[in-house]
């Protein structure tokens, strides 16, 4: 059974930013027409469902503590080039490999997500609840973006000019689905600094779950966002550098990464819902700050002060950077105490990107 593609209220999340559709989308060099309308395709499916997005008001949920997390339920669609979702069955929870890179890509990248939220937190899936975890390769002809809808993951191909098939990345599968545990559990809405924080938090979950697949060090990680997505012909490494934000692509076709690495060159606009693909930069700085700072791996001390911050049910929905910086602060003293490297640590972070505590 097909149903039309819907976007559970407020739900809707995609990995590519507007202003880099956008920029695609206005091309008229040969070779690049294909992309150009693959990219006008996406930029109207972001431009639909976020304008509602960020209407929403959400109120934060205390995560659930203390239950033991069961194992994946996975199951994976696939849409074959139409719009319609779910698709047909291709693979389930415990079934082998079904040939089909993209599928076993998201099999693969669904169960690793899982995996990091199951042993570092102790979180049972990605509402705390055991929920199941389903997603939709091969959508649409040749598009340009993968997305969570509120319920489930769904994987566009790519127009093959620009970007892959969007299940190469590992990180863009954990981003995705980190929208979806802000969704059942941090409460916080998707405009302004608020959703720059939201997108921030999706950006370290996803690195997250790709160093922890990879039992990656914070120094041995590449702390990128979205890397393997492009093309060759494209002069970039990844969509998002959380270590030195404005540095994943400098190309004649999608112009310069735009976001900036502190307060000083934070980005005012209207545009993508207040800048919240742009600013998320500075508070993803802040917390590689905070790994590199500390050192062993990232989803040990970092991600438990960020974990418990976002799960802990202390931030307003309307949350500004000052707020959440805070708040990291708070959770590291209730962690590891006022006098503790940790402590320490996050208050350097937040004020090298000049974001007041």
């Amino acid at each position: 059974m097909f149903r039309s593609v819907s976007y559970r209220s407020g739900g809707y999340c995609s990995i590519v930013p507007p202003y880099l559709l956008r920029r695609l989308a206005a091309q008229q060099e040969p070779g690049f027409s294909g992309a150009a309308e693959a990219a006008q395709k996406a930029l109207l499916h972001v431009k639909s469902f976020q304008a509602a997005r960020a209407e929403l008001t959400v109120l934060a949920v205390p995560a659930a503590r203390g239950l033991k997390p069961g194992a994946p339920e996975r199951t994976i669609y696939d849409a074959r080039s139409l719009e319609q979702l779910p698709g047909s069955l291709v693979r389930n929870e415990g079934k082998p490999p079904s040939g089909d890179p993209a599928a076993d890509e998201a099999y693969d990248g669904l169960g690793h997500t899982h995996r990091l939220y199951a042993d570092a937190f102790g979180r049972d899936s990605i509402d705390g609840k055991g929920l199941p975890l389903e997603a939709t390769v091969h959508y649409g002809k040749r598009y340009d973006n993968a997305f969570w809808d509120g319920r489930q993951m769904v994987f566009g191909d790519g127009d093959g000019v620009v970007f892959e098939r969007f299940t190469k990345s590992l990180s863009v599968i954990g981003h995705e689905l980190a929208h979806g545990v802000t969704q059942f559990s941090g409460g916080l809405n998707y405009r302004n600094q608020a959703g720059a924080l939201n997108e921030s938090l999706s950006d370290v979950f996803g690195a997250l779950v790709e160093q922890y697949a990879k039992q990656q060090s914070t120094a041995e990680a590449s702390w990128l966002i979205g890397e393997g997505l492009f093309t060759d012909q494209v002069q970039g490494a990844a969509l998002r550098s959380m270590k030195a934000p404005g540095t994943a692509y400098d190309d004649d076709v999608l112009g310069k990464d735009p976001q900036p690495d502190s307060m000083d060159s934070y980005v005012r606009t209207s545009a993508d819902n207040g800048g919240v693909h742009i600013n998320s930069g500075i508070p993803n700085r802040a917390f590689c700050l905070v790994a590199t700072a500390l050192g062993g791996n990232a989803w040990d001390a970092p991600a438990q002060i960020w974990y418990d911050t976002l799960t802990g049910g202390t931030l307003a929905p309307n949350a500004t950077f000052g707020a959440f910086a805070k708040a990291t602060a708070a959770s590291a003293k209730e962690l590891f105490g006022a006098d503790s490297k940790e402590h320490d640590a996050v208050r350097s972070a937040w004020e090298t990107v000049k974001v007041k505590l």
